[in-house]
């Protein structure tokens, strides 16, 4: 066994006691973030088709800025920060951001196109103390929908199974947006060729809402999630099931309370498909948030595909009935509503 692979095992096993302390935090309180996904910039270089993340102008959120935003959600007892975009890797101080979050004892993860990522980018993410990355991949041949192939990708992957010292997830999709539903077995099969874990989840459309898979297309559904290394996938079953079926969920969303998505204008928001709600600035944000949030029913609940907002609600789907309602549901068009506060970074 290589060094790479040591540290690899020695990091995933204190990864994996950390992920406990956190579910044990998670479980005895409700008062503080499980999981935030912190946007560090909105501009990606590509151009999925069914992707409303992104754009090909903004620029970088200032690192002193994103900075701050790291201390200050831990000062809210935030346990997890999942770093997304756009693409992350554009950042070009994203290593600064990873050790702020490892220096105030939270898990760092990171979601990426893998477009970027070269032996020196994968050494340096190792040093700044990243835990964990995760790459979806559409299809096995690039299409006008998506470029995110296996085709493409699969020498970034070997590049990860040999110098990453961190834990990497390779996500598999399925939906209406993909031509060849069966590229989702290839995709999981390849990444457990090289030592991943898998996962396999179902495009949304552009408020995030569920479309059902065709017969075909839950087969090849149930074959993916059976390859799965992932011990919480086995929780979430149930969720995506019913995703796939078409058929709505009965949750607790504590969106906006236990999960946080603040965006590259530092609002807080439900979600990346809810943009425009509660949209407070992070530093306004406080305990009487979240735990009005956490009371809050989501009108989006029943057919919302989000599956992190869902599976951090697993903490809390058997405790404290939502109570509140809010006076209108969001939607994806409120994202506008951010513009007032765009170029204050």
């Amino acid at each position: 066994m290589d060094r790479v692979a040591i540290r690899r095992r020695i990091r995933l096993f204190s990864l994996r006691l950390r992920e406990l302390r956190m579910i044990a935090k998670g479980l005895l309180s409700t008062h503080h973030p499980i999981d935030v996904h912190l946007i560090p910039i909105r501009r990606c270089n590509l151009s999925c088709a069914y992707c409303n993340e992104y754009d090909d102008f903004s620029k970088p959120v200032p690192v002193a800025e994103l900075q701050k935003r790291v201390h200050r959600l831990a000062d809210l007892g935030t346990t997890i920060i999942t770093i997304s975009g756009g693409e992350p890797l554009l950042h070009p101080d994203l290593d600064e951001v990873i050790r702020a979050i490892r220096s105030r004892g939270m898990i760092a993860g990171l979601i990426t196109n893998g477009y970027l990522l070269v032996p020196e980018r994968i050494k340096r993410l190792n040093r700044a103390g990243l835990d964990h990355l995760q790459i979806s991949i559409d299809n096995v041949t690039p299409d006008d929908v998506s470029k995110k192939s296996l085709k493409v990708l699969d020498q970034k992957l070997r590049l990860l199974a040999q110098y990453a010292e961190f834990h990497v997830n390779i996500n598999s999709v399925l939906g209406s947006a993909v031509r060849n539903p069966e590229d989702a077995i290839t995709v999981a099969r390849r990444a457990r060729e090289l030592g991943f874990s898998t996962t396999v989840g179902i495009i949304h459309d552009h408020s995030g809402q569920l479309l059902p898979l065709s017969s075909q297309q839950q087969k090849i559904f149930d074959e993916v999630a059976a390859m799965s290394k992932r011990s919480y996938s086995r929780f979430y079953e149930f969720f995506q099931r019913n995703i796939a079926q078409g058929r709505e969920n009965t949750w607790r969303c504590r969106a906006g309370s236990r999960y946080l998505y603040i965006c590259e204008n530092g609002l807080v928001h439900y979600c990346s498909q809810q943009r425009g709600y509660p949209a407070i600035p992070l530093e306004q944000y406080t305990r009487a948030h979240l735990e009005r949030e956490y009371l809050i029913q989501k009108s989006c609940a029943p057919r919302c595909t989000i599956s992190c907002v869902q599976t951090i609600a697993l903490f809390d789907n058997w405790r404290h009935p939502q109570i509140l309602k809010a006076a209108d549901s969001p939607s994806a068009s409120s994202v506008q509503l951010e513009s007032q506060f765009a170029g204050k970074n």
